[in-house]
C-alpha cells in the first residue's frame, strides 16, 4: 500500500483524487494540506506543508504557484518523492524544481493524462515518417470558454514534442490574419478555439498531397487528470532522485 500526502486536498482536483483513491487497493491517503480546512475529510488535513507531520511515499500536488517553494523544502528535507500538477510556475520556481530533483525524486509534466502522453509517442513516429514527406502540421485545440490562456499548455507540449523531432527546426505561428503569404514549410500552426464547457479536445493534422491524418484526443472530464497524478505516484514511490515525466510512468 503507497501513502500519499495529497498538497491542495481541498481543491476541485484534490476532492476528485480523494473520490479516485477510495476504489482504489494499493494507494491511500495519509494526509492532506490546504489552506482551507471547511471540509471534512477521511484523513488529518493541515493548512501548511509545514506543518505536517505525517510520513508518505509520495505527495500529489494540485495545489497554488505560492506553496511550491514550501512543499518543495519540505520533500528534500523529508525526502518523500513529489508529483507536481501546478501549472504556471516561475522561471524562478522551475529552478527551484530542478535544484530540488537532485536529492529527491519529482515528476512534473505538462499534461497528467495517460492518453496525452502515449498520444506523445504517437506523434514522434508520425513526424518522422510525414514531415520530411512534405506534410504540413497544424494542431487545433478546444476549450471551455472560462479558459483564459490561448494556446493551451497541452498543445504547446505536443508542438514541442513535434518540434524535438524536428532538431526544434519548425516556427509556431499562432495568427495567420496579420501576414498575408503562402504556408512555410517549416511551421507549425496552433489554433486556439475557446467555447461552452468544453474540458479539452486537441487534434493534430497532418496534411499531405491527396491525404490527411488526424490524431485527436478528448477529454470528458477533469477524473482523467487525476487518474494520471495517482499512477504517477505509484510509479514515483522509491525512485531514485531525479527529473521523472509522464511519458517514465507510460513506458
Amino acid at each position: 500500500m503507497i501513502n500519499v500526502i495529497m498538497h491542495g486536498c481541498n481543491g476541485k482536483m484534490g476532492r476528485v483524487i480523494t473520490d479516485l483513491v477510495k476504489q482504489d487497493e494499493d494507494v491511500q491517503i495519509a494526509a492532506g494540506v490546504d489552506a482551507y480546512t471547511g471540509i471534512v475529510n477521511e484523513y488529518p488535513v493541515f493548512s501548511s506543508i509545514k506543518e505536517c507531520n505525517v510520513t508518505a511515499d509520495a505527495i500529489i500536488d494540485f495545489s497554488v504557484t505560492a506553496a511550491i517553494d514550501d512543499l518543495l523544502d519540505y520533500a528534500v528535507a523529508t525526502c518523500t518523492p513529489v508529483v507536481i500538477c501546478t501549472t504556471g510556475l516561475s522561471a524562478e520556481q522551475l529552478d527551484k524544481i530542478n535544484e530540488a530533483s537532485r536529492s529527491v525524486a519529482i515528476l512534473r509534466s505538462a499534461n497528467m493524462s495517460l492518453g496525452i502522453n502515449t498520444l506523445m509517442k504517437l506523434l514522434r513516429i508520425a513526424t518522422n515518417v510525414l514531415a520530411d514527406r512534405g506534410f504540413d502540421i497544424e494542431i487545433v485545440e478546444k476549450h471551455h470558454n472560462q479558459k483564459v490562456d490561448a494556446p493551451s499548455g497541452t498543445a504547446l507540449a505536443l508542438a514541442d514534442c513535434i518540434n524535438q523531432v524536428l532538431d526544434n527546426e519548425y516556427d509556431y505561428i499562432y495568427d495567420r490574419s496579420t501576414v498575408r503569404q503562402k504556408r512555410k514549410k517549416k511551421e507549425i500552426g496552433i489554433s486556439a478555439v475557446r467555447g461552452g464547457t468544453v474540458v479539452g479536445e486537441h487534434e493534430i493534422i497532418y496534411a499531405g498531397t491527396d491525404e490527411v491524418i488526424e490524431i485527436k484526443h478528448t477529454a470528458y472530464s477533469k477524473a482523467i487528470f487525476a487518474k494520471g497524478a495517482i499512477d504517477a505516484a505509484k510509479f514515483l514511490a522509491g525512485q531514485a532522485p531525479g527529473m521523472y515525466d509522464m511519458s517514465d510512468v507510460i513506458d
